[in-house]
């Protein structure tokens, strides 16, 4: 018996209510871009799946889950199963690594925050993401 104290079956009905989208986090954020006047579209088909995309600024946002990314100050490890969680957590940084430079080479520019950012300050991290929007959106002076 591994130091869980969660049968398997228990355990995977725990990680089957793990949400993948419309976190509380990512509501919040949502809220905060929205009350900014932000207009944003949802589930649209490009790598990684952006949780907030600002098609004409060509802006692609991911709110980033401390355990599941691998957060340098949040993510701790399960005490059981060390090995698996290790190689999990690494795969998914290293898809995220592999996803922003896609994104990026096709000429989105990626914004990820925390989990822990957003669920300190929805406002900052609108705040954040509306300067890089309003940026990207501003026409450009022709030299």
């Amino acid at each position: 018996m591994t130091p869980d104290d969660r049968s398997p079956a228990a355990r995977s009905a725990t990680m089957r209510r793990v949400r993948a989208r419309d976190t509380s986090c990512e509501l919040a954020l949502r809220r905060a871009l929205h009350a900014r006047g932000l207009r944003y579209r949802l589930r649209i088909d490009l790598p990684g799946r952006p949780d907030v995309v600002f098609v004409a600024a060509r802006v692609a946002v991911f709110v980033d889950g401390c355990f599941w990314h691998g957060c340098p100050e949040h993510c701790r490890r399960p005490a059981s199963n060390r090995d698996y969680w290790r190689a999990k957590i690494e795969r998914n940084m290293a898809r995220d690594a592999r996803v922003t430079r896609e994104l990026s080479a096709a000429g989105w520019r990626v914004v990820r925050l925390w989990e822990h950012e957003v669920g300190a300050s929805p406002a900052r991290c609108a705040a954040r993401v509306e300067g890089i929007v309003r940026r990207r959106l501003r026409p450009r002076m022709p030299p």
